[in-house]
């Protein structure tokens, strides 16, 4: 199968709480790195928050209040590359200094532009990277031009990168979307799916107190069942009450395959430029339908502590687990659009939840993941994810301080 790879709801008063008790204070200073002097009004903002601010005339720049976590902290301006800086947040004040170095073209650079992108690469590209769901559907690219996607015959590779930032009207959830430094590649071999970047979101203004309750009602049913839910419900314990059920998926070479492919590389010895009888065609299309791997489903759900392990002290929480994970999350319908079976693997033979149901595929790319209890992964690549989480893509991308059941801004307000 395919994979998708990122760089993605009983307890909402704890998670409310708890940011709330652990926030710190963020200050900082913009500089250039070769000059050292200040950069005026750069932009400088958490990466995959709303949290986002402007320097000042020297160039220093203050968030007051941020959730406890660990952020990309990212500078931005014309004419400068990007600079970032890791920083873990506490209760207690954090400072970082961020140099910016110029991108300006040397005396008598000849600048030359990129053609044009082909109409069905970009389209091509604009459907993988917002995808195609219900909430996807509501979410534009605004700067088409500053994108150049690109396909390698070679290497069956698209790519797609921007100079600055991709920009994402998303009219479904009421957030701008800039996303800084994008990185995406898609494979038509494997079919999978990698993009990574530094994304910032913008709150939209809402035109009603209609469209702003539709708004929250939409980041709901985003949040519901997503990847950030279920990471945030193994930190706190809480699948079973969230509406999760893990299993573990056995992943094996299929014998018949094996010796399937020994068959046919000594027919096509024997008769390398054929031609065939009826029956041998008939056997060499039996053997292309075989599939070289297979998978079974153990029936019981696994226990928390066979996906998850907390470190001495309780400082640091990973994901883990042996082989493959089928997550199956309950309560809420999949979007419309999803038109592939759900769950190939089937259903465990114990009482599960009656009802709709979402059913995704989990993969460590290493032995183990760290993530935190905003629902985040320390580092985005650790992790495939399949099936239903594999589709939802940028439609339903949610900022890492989202709370649920919060509203957005009322209608004309200032963000």
């Amino acid at each position: 199968m395919s994979y998708f790879r990122l760089l993605l709801i009983g307890c909402f008063s704890i998670l409310t709480i708890s940011a709330a008790q652990a926030q710190g204070k963020l200050t900082g200073v913009v500089r250039d790195s070769a000059t050292n002097e200040p950069l005026s009004f750069a932009s400088v903002f958490l990466a995959n928050t709303t949290l986002g601010v402007t320097t000042t005339e020297q160039g220093t720049f203050v968030f007051p209040k941020v959730p406890a976590g660990t952020y990309d902290v990212v500078g931005s301006y014309v004419g400068y590359r990007l600079a970032k800086q890791s920083v873990t947040m506490t209760k207690e004040p954090q400072e970082v200094t961020l140099k910016l170095g110029a991108t300006g073209n040397q005396l008598g650079e000849v600048v030359v532009k990129p053609a044009a992108n082909k109409p069905e690469e970009y389209d091509k590209f604009s459907k993988l990277f917002v995808g195609g769901s219900t909430f996807s559907a509501q979410c534009r690219i605004s700067n088409p031009d500053d994108v150049l996607v690109l396909y390698d015959d070679s290497t069956k590779e698209l790519t797609a990168h921007a100079k600055e930032f991709v920009q994402i009207d998303n009219e479904a959830l009421g957030y701008r979307l800039k996303y800084y430094g994008l990185q995406f590649s898609f494979n038509d071999e494997d079919r999978s799916v990698f993009y990574y970047g530094q994304p910032v979101f913008e709150e939209l203004k809402p035109k009603d107190d209609r469209q702003r309750k539709l708004w929250a009602a939409n980041r709901l049913t985003a949040y519901k069942g997503s990847f950030m839910h279920f990471l945030r419900s193994v930190y706190t314990d809480r699948l079973k009450q969230e509406g999760f059920y893990t299993q573990q998926i056995r992943v094996f070479d299929n014998p018949r395959y094996v010796r399937a492919e020994e068959r046919r590389k000594a027919l096509t010895a024997a008769k390398p430029n054929g031609p065939y009888t009826a029956a041998e065609q008939d056997s060499l299309d039996q053997w292309d339908s075989l599939a070289p791997v297979l998978a079974t489903l153990n029936q019981e759900p696994l226990p928390i502590d066979s996906i998850r392990r907390v470190s001495p002290g309780g400082k640091r929480t990973f994901l883990r687990f042996n082989g493959e994970l089928q997550v199956a999350y309950f309560g809420e319908a999949p979007d419309p659009q999803y038109k592939r079976p759900m769950s190939p693997l089937g259903y465990p033979k114990t009482p599960f939840p009656v009802g709709p149901r979402q059913v995704s595929r989990l993969k460590l790319q290493g032995r183990e993941a760290q993530f935190q209890a905003n629902g985040t992964l320390l580092n985005p690549l650790d992790v495939f994810n399949g099936e239903y989480w594999g589709f939802e893509k940028i439609g339903e991308f949610l900022p890492v301080d989202y709370v649920p059941g919060s509203l957005p801004p009322t209608a004309g307000s200032s963000k």
